[in-house]
């Protein structure tokens, strides 16, 4: 009976906010609204990425979308049975808007829309090639001269960028532009991925030795296909980059390797995009419609440039082109940085006899691998997760509900736990001298990337090292390198025969810049990071990663990227953007990011 009551409930209002749609009546929709709502849509109706916070936000949306959008059938899933916990009822729904099918969760407060997600699933009428849409495969019957498989595959590989000009360019071959590349080949759009590098996955491959992911393998699934039951909990760099690569091949993506992008420069008049690339040595000009800069959360390596680096008599260089420890045996490091790079580094070159300094400049969040895996995703992304019935993409839609303004109020209690639970842990990080912080709200690992795309470690062993005495730490701000060492604000002089800057990377809008102009970079302005007004990611509040899987002031311009999860999750959104440019589908975007030039 319950369980019938909370479903009549939630249907009800959905009904009430379908009718009222309709029959374009704004004021009683923003009705059933609290005054503290959130509205977060993925593409289906602002055709953007975009968080209405209130209902004056909300009302504003309607007013500039309702006719273009025309949204119906707001019906219960009936796979999903509501819930209610703490008095806040949980439902999820189905909706249609005038040219796509959506899908959604709300939560009710006393009646009333709290937070509602609305995320656009698929364009009618263009459907991804999965499932009863996947393609036959096999043509039966007879036919004379028919091309096999693989004569189509080869023929569409030298066609595509010589012949026949791809729709959109991917530039940047990780994580990131091959999730896009995959999304965008079972909507039939054509696409062109270029990378610098000599084999898709190389961008892993290339990586400091030790590197392995963080996160656990049920986060970190591509689309379509997730990885083995096999498959290690915390994979390792180089296996990560043969199943990139494999992946390419078996999604058939048109993936073009040892190919750099020279320029680019947007023609409003033609409508297209006029890029000129060096593949393998030959020059080939471009004119996709679309370009996405898949470069990387971040951007270009931050090198610093301090007093004396040149007359440095050892080895110096960023964490990006580490190579691994195994020359630096019985030789003195410093690393510069005391986030994720910097710890794995450090505990490498340990292991190989390194005598190990790690300069602590400003404090870092540190959480335990199997607590960020056990309480922090472990109700979404696990084993058990799984068994339970939870699928990666109701996990990710789940995560995605969660508006950002409001989101440290899930995540400071699952924080909260792990300080308890690891409390000896961070006693003996702090008796070490080791600085620590938990994010400036005590909101933890997922704010504080979120906001800054640092300033964090995922523990997997450097920090008892730490703790024992075997990473030795200097605090203090590096003003100057010497011959033989890095000088510190404090006085101290460091000895090193090798300095390891990991100094993290600059906003992704730097690669803009160098591949376009700094105008371009400049419309465009600050790549990532929310307006938090909290440390390293300034205000004004966006309320949404900046310029991010969305239009940006550049028009047919757009950055995608972040970690395996968002290059999963976010690659949909992106390419049903850029499907329906493709087909000539009225896209009217609402809450177009307005530029703040931010440091």
């Amino acid at each position: 009976m319950l369980d019938t009551n909370l479903s009549q409930g939630a249907q009800a209002v959905l009904d009430e906010l379908g009718a009222a749609l309709e029959a374009g009546e704004i004021d009683r929709a923003t009705a059933l609204f609290t005054t503290d709502c959130h509205w977060r849509d993925l593409v289906s109706l602002t055709w953007n990425i975009r968080t209405m916070e209130g209902p004056d936000q909300v009302a504003e949306m309607l007013r500039a979308q309702l006719a273009h959008v025309r949204p119906s059938g707001w019906q219960l899933d009936e796979a999903e049975i509501p819930s209610e916990e703490e008095g806040v009822l949980t439902a999820w729904f189905r909706f249609e808007t005038k040219v796509g099918r959506g899908y959604g969760l709300m939560r009710l407060k006393d009646g009333r829309i709290w937070t509602l997600l609305t995320a656009l699933q698929e364009l009618k009428g263009h459907e991804e090639a999965k499932g009863a849409s996947r393609p036959m495969g096999a043509r039966h019957g007879a036919g004379k001269n028919r091309p096999s498989w693989r004569e189509e595959r080869e023929a569409e590989t030298a066609e595509l960028g010589y012949t026949r000009q791809p729709h959109t360019l991917i530039v940047g071959g990780g994580q990131g532009g091959i999730a896009l590349g995959a999304r965008l080949r079972h909507l039939g759009v054509p696409a062109i991925i270029i990378d610098t590098n000599d084999r898709p996955g190389d961008s892993w491959r290339r990586r400091y030795k030790s590197l392995c992911l963080h996160d656990p393998v049920w986060y970190d699934h591509l689309p379509y296909m997730k990885f083995p039951d096999t498959w290690p909990v915390f994979a390792p760099k180089d296996k990560i980059g043969d199943w990139l690569e494999m992946y390419t091949k078996v999604m058939e993506l048109t993936y073009w390797t040892r190919t750099a992008c020279k320029s680019a420069s947007y023609d409003a008049a033609a409508g297209h995009w006029t890029v000129v690339v060096d593949r393998d040595g030959a020059e080939v000009t471009l004119h996709p419609k679309e370009l996405v800069l898949a470069t990387g959360m971040s951007g270009k390596p931050n090198i610093p440039d301090f007093p004396g680096m040149d007359r440095f008599k050892g080895e110096q260089h960023h964490s990006s082109q580490h190579p691994g420890p195994d020359a630096y045996a019985g030789k003195k490091v410093v690393i510069v940085g005391s986030n994720n790079s910097a710890h794995d580094i450090a505990a490498a070159l340990w292991e190989h006899d390194a005598d190990v300094t790690m300069l602590q400049r400003s404090s870092t969040h540190i959480v335990k691998s199997d607590s960020l895996m056990e309480i922090g995703l472990g109700a979404l992304y696990s084993e058990e997760a799984v068994a339970g019935g939870m699928t990666t993409e109701k996990a990710d839609l789940i995560f995605a509900s969660l508006p950002y303004r409001i989101m440290h109020q899930w995540q400071k209690p699952l924080y909260d736990q792990i300080r308890e639970r690891d409390a000896d842990f961070y006693a003996g990080l702090e008796k070490a001298g080791f600085k620590l912080d938990f994010g400036d709200d005590d909101s933890g690992l997922f704010m504080k990337y979120l906001r800054r795309g640092s300033g964090y470690y995922i523990d997997v062993g450097a920090s008892q090292l730490i703790i024992d005495g075997k990473i030795k730490l200097a605090h203090g701000q590096l003003v100057e390198i010497t011959e033989n060492g890095v000088l510190l604000d404090t006085g101290e002089e460091l000895p090193a025969d090798l300095i390891v800057y990991a100094t993290g990377y600059g906003s992704m809008n730097g690669w803009a810049a160098d591949l376009i102009g700094q105008d371009v970079a400049d419309k465009v302005g600050k790549v990532w990071g929310l307006g938090s007004d909290t440390t390293k990611d300034p205000g004004p509040w966006e309320g949404e990663q900046r310029n991010m899987w969305k239009p940006t002031q550049q028009p047919h311009l757009w950055f995608h990227g972040g970690n395996l999860h968002q290059s999963r999750h976010y690659s949909l959104y992106l390419a049903l953007q850029l499907k329906a440019r493709a087909e000539g589908i009225d896209t009217p975007v609402h809450g177009l990011q307005e530029v703040h030039h931010l440091k």
